[in-house]
């Protein structure tokens, strides 16, 4: 049956699908809640979604640098359980999207939230994974902003309509599917041209990028989507996955263990 648009929307009639219970059109904390907070530095309230490693990767290549102050408290927020519209997590980010961090160094704590931001935040206050020249940091700070504008057309939009919609849907599937190649096709030709997606050295754009893309092409996001998007035909995009998943500290900030919120 034909979609009939209505004059105003309603939420009433809306089908969010496994998505229903959480989804709301307000903003804002629905529940109160008491986070934990540990001894660490760092208290980060997460999950391990593409957004929610960035930082976990972050925070263990910082460590595995040799700064022991990137020690951290790991909280799992049950998105799907609606953990992240708890009073003390809106206090943290009052858009409530995981991840948030609080940093607990200095005189009064910190919030941090938008993982990019987060990103950003640990590689100005360690020095580390962000160049100090300025052309080199505007090119980190390029490819950084960019994947924070790209990856809503790949999770919200391709993601979201080859893997979670109710139905699939011909219209949407093809054009998120036109749109993610694209994407893709640029990093693979960007690549072909430099060792690190900002250029020579590591950095917290690969991070973010890789937390992405990088699974995407090794079939890490949505099941059965590398074949579905030809992902092999991008070869350099999947040399640089495979090179940045063989890092220990992106194994290890993939493996870490969130502690449960009672």
């Amino acid at each position: 049956m034909t979609y009939q648009l209505p004059k105003v929307w309603s939420d009433a009639d809306s089908d969010q699908g496994k998505f229903s219970g959480i989804n709301q059109p307000t903003a804002g904390a629905r529940f109160e809640q008491k986070l934990p907070v540990g001894k660490e530095p760092f208290q980060l309230y997460s999950l391990g979604t593409p957004n929610g490693v960035k930082v976990t990767i972050m925070l263990e290549e910082l460590l595995v640098a040799g700064i022991t102050e990137a020690a951290y408290d790991l909280y799992k927020i049950s998105i799907m359980e609606g953990g992240q519209f708890g009073s003390d997590f809106v206090k943290i980010n009052p858009n409530s999207k995981i991840p948030a961090l609080l940093d607990q160094s200095g005189h009064k704590p910190i919030r941090v939230f938008e993982s990019a931001n987060i990103l950003l935040y640990l590689a100005e206050k360690f020095g580390k994974l962000i160049p100090s020249d300025l052309a080199a940091r505007t090119e980190v700070l390029n490819w950084l902003f960019w994947q924070t504008g790209a990856a809503p057309f790949l999770g919200g939009g391709f993601g979201h309509f080859f893997n979670y919609a109710p139905e699939k849907l011909e219209y949407p599937i093809n054009r998120f599917t036109m749109e993610a190649k694209r994407q893709l096709d640029l990093l693979d030709k960007e690549l072909a041209k430099k060792t690190y997606i900002a250029g020579d050295d590591y950095s917290i754009a690969d991070i973010a990028i890789w937390s992405w893309y990088g699974q995407l092409v090794q079939d890490k996001l949505y099941p059965g989507a590398a074949e579905f998007l030809d992902a092999t035909s991008y070869k350099h995009l999947s040399a640089w996955a495979e090179k940045i998943a063989a890092r220990p500290a992106v194994q290890r900030g993939l493996a870490t263990e969130y502690q449960e919120i009672k």
